[in-house]
């Protein structure tokens, strides 16, 4: 056996680390048994039997902290446990017939530290995970965006198929009108994630801590982030079908590409193609940015006692 708190019998790296999603995640980990200093294996065993519940706690958070998102948290925490085991099986009063009162509140209160930082690595993992699908699901729209804005009419062209202008002035409305309904669904889960990371590392794990990997947290979210894209993307479309198309006539649209485009004794009137873009532009932002279809991702807790009520 080593000393310095086990010394060489708990190598941190010792190549049998695997990276999950960013997170590494060691493949072989330790319990608290295994960094017990040398010649402190009686005081260990009395702490158990004095302390049982702080140390079922140390336990168990040094078990998390060796899968934590954040290296940093991985090693702080770690670090974190082992010095409060070394200061309790120091500690003079360990040596007392019953719990002593004042190391036990000492105890619990570094287990809810440690705890706490813990939560905040998983709100963490969650966090970074959603904003990267976010991300990918933005850059993803650009390209959707330019490749038939840029390229689109002259790929049809090449196939043989002939677009008017009425043909290509609603093509790129729909496609405009999507894009902007999948940066109005990034904004509006932006806006709902501030402060509800953890609420969210909660309900990935059920409420039940330390159920769920971080790393897989963070997997989980990102598809989630791409997905609520996806859902913009559609919501915006479809409604500008419905509009476009005359099949919900909620409200007249201020002008259409039949207007804009010239026809045989119409001259048309391009001036109107600023209108019909900051029409649809409006409408896709609203439809991706709607808040009924966001509920899914951040839940609301407040809404579910009202109707439990």
């Amino acid at each position: 056996m080593g000393d310095n708190n086990g010394g060489d019998r708990h190598p941190w790296w010792r190549g049998t680390v695997q990276s999950f999603d960013g997170a590494d995640i060691e493949l072989r980990p330790e319990g608290l048994v295994d960094v017990v200093p040398t010649g402190f294996e009686n005081a260990y065993v009395r702490f158990g039997d004095l302390y049982p519940e702080q140390q079922l706690q140390l336990q168990l958070l040094y078990g998390s902290s060796q899968r934590a998102f954040e290296s940093r948290t991985r090693l702080s925490t770690r670090i974190t446990v082992l010095r409060v085991l070394g200061n309790a099986l120091t500690d003079p009063r360990l040596g007392d017939q019953k719990p002593n009162e004042h190391l036990a509140e000492y105890l619990d209160q570094e287990i809810a530290d440690l705890r706490g930082r813990l939560a905040q690595d998983s709100a963490t993992a969650v966090s970074r995970g959603l904003n990267i699908g976010l991300g990918l699901g933005a850059a993803v729209s650009l390209v959707l965006l330019a490749v038939p804005l840029l390229w689109g009419v002259g790929l049809l062209e090449a196939l043989g198929v002939t677009l008017n202008c009425t043909n290509r002035w609603s093509l790129m409305g729909a496609f405009v009108c999507g894009g902007v309904g999948a940066f109005g669904a990034v904004l509006s889960v932006l806006v709902r994630l501030r402060g509800s990371a953890d609420q969210l590392a909660r309900r990935q794990s059920d409420g039940r801590e330390s159920e769920v990997v971080p790393g897989q947290m963070a997997r989980s979210m990102r598809h989630e982030g791409v997905y609520r894209v996806c859902v913009g993307w559609v919501l915006a479309l479809a409604v500008y079908f419905l509009f476009s198309g005359g099949i919900v006539p909620v409200f007249q649209v201020p002008t259409t590409a039949a207007e804009i485009c010239p026809a045989p004794g119409s001259p048309g009137s391009p001036v109107k193609g600023t209108d019909f873009w900051g029409f649809w532009c409006a409408v896709g932002f609203v439809a991706g940015f709607n808040e009924r279809w966001a509920f899914g991702i951040l839940g609301r807790d407040a809404a579910r006692r009202q109707s439990k009520g």
